[in-house]
């Protein structure tokens, strides 16, 4: 099992971008994009960008941009699980699921604004082997409540129970939004408590970067973009046992500005955090803080499925990039301004 997926591992590897392949993606013409994208193994991203010699069905793909990043994520998922069974297995599959989160959020979003069903179902991504939720009767609900007592008594109950007790005691799209954010990286993180004594502090510190970058990135946004109480931030936050434990993130959430939470992080985080960047830019040092260290990971003999998870943050961080440069391109942006939208392009995963 270990041999194959790290041989697997490594041959994605060869995949994964490098700041100069940006450059050369942003300067090639529609024809050569096509090429470039089928010859990094993103065939499913050159629809747009005309027929390419490596994938000439392509480039009439009817899924959007987002859908088809998706898919390639999926894709590399599938191959990568193959050999693996038990904890391992059901953290990774349980990784994928945030993209089924993402459908149920459409799907409860609709409801509200009385969406039609073949509307509404034209914009849910397709999970394939993935998916456990039959989109067509979920659309087909009458309203937000009923759509919320059939996931209830559905495979994410225990994301969408604590979802559905929020919005039944305010009615706010938000909190309800927030909850299942919430329920999910908790459901997360005890997947991945399962794993921390076989895979070693490599999986423990890039579980840790994931949440601890959460947390603080909500934390700040909801404190003081929303201006919600500290007692409704603490309760939106993931439970953690990471740097950023409970108690922590309770002392973090009282404080009164977004400098204050920043000057009370650990000493090697507020070196490379300043208040000045905003909360994006907060986010997204932090997002290249935890991308040097699985770059590091994927280098050693970690176990394979911390080698795994290390390529996988990887390789959506370079199709998120991919995304900005593609997008940007599509609506005539200058380059210059698709360079700024790179270093903007990391960004939550729900």
């Amino acid at each position: 099992m270990s041999a194959y997926l790290n041989t697997r591992v490594s041959l994605y590897s060869g995949r994964l971008w490098h700041a100069e392949d940006f450059d050369v993606l942003l300067r090639a013409t529609d024809a050569e994009i096509a090429d470039t994208l089928a010859e990094r193994g993103l065939v499913q991203l050159v629809a747009g960008f005309g027929a390419s010699e490596h994938a000439p069905a392509a480039a009439n793909d009817p899924l959007s941009l987002e859908q088809r990043i998706i898919a390639q994520t999926l894709d590399e998922t599938r191959v990568l699980i193959r050999p693996l069974n038990g904890a391992a297995r059901n953290f990774l599959i349980y990784w994928t699921a945030r993209f089924e989160v993402t459908n149920l959020k459409t799907l409860l979003r609709g409801k509200m604004t009385g969406e039609r069903s073949a509307a509404l179902l034209a914009r849910l991504t397709p999970m394939g082997s993935f998916g456990r939720l039959d989109h067509q009767e979920l659309s087909l609900a009458e309203d937000v409540g009923e759509l919320l007592r059939r996931l209830e008594a559905g495979p994410y109950a225990a994301i969408v129970r604590q979802a559905r007790r929020a919005f039944e005691q305010s009615h706010d799209p938000f909190n309800l939004d927030a909850a299942l954010d919430r329920a999910y990286y908790e459901g997360l993180a005890q997947r991945a408590s399962a794993l921390e004594s076989c895979a070693g502090p490599g999986f423990r510190n890039l579980m840790g970067n994931l949440i601890d970058r959460i947390n603080l990135v909500w934390l700040l946004r909801y404190r003081f973009n929303y201006n919600l109480p500290p007692a409704q931030v603490y309760f939106l936050l993931v439970g953690s046992h990471y740097s950023l434990t409970g108690a922590r993130l309770r002392e973090l959430a009282a404080l009164g500005s977004p400098e204050a939470v920043l000057a009370e992080l650990p000493q090697e985080w507020r070196t490379r955090l300043d208040a000045e960047q905003g909360i994006p830019g907060v986010f997204a040092t932090m997002d290249r803080i935890a991308a040097e260290y699985a770059v590091k990971v994927l280098r050693t003999d970690a176990p394979a499925i911390t080698r795994a998870f290390a390529y996988l943050i990887l390789r959506e961080r370079d199709l998120r990039s991919v995304r900005a440069v593609l997008r940007g391109r599509q609506l005539g942006l200058p380059a210059a301004d698709i360079r700024i939208a790179l270093h903007q392009a990391p960004q939550e995963v729900m």
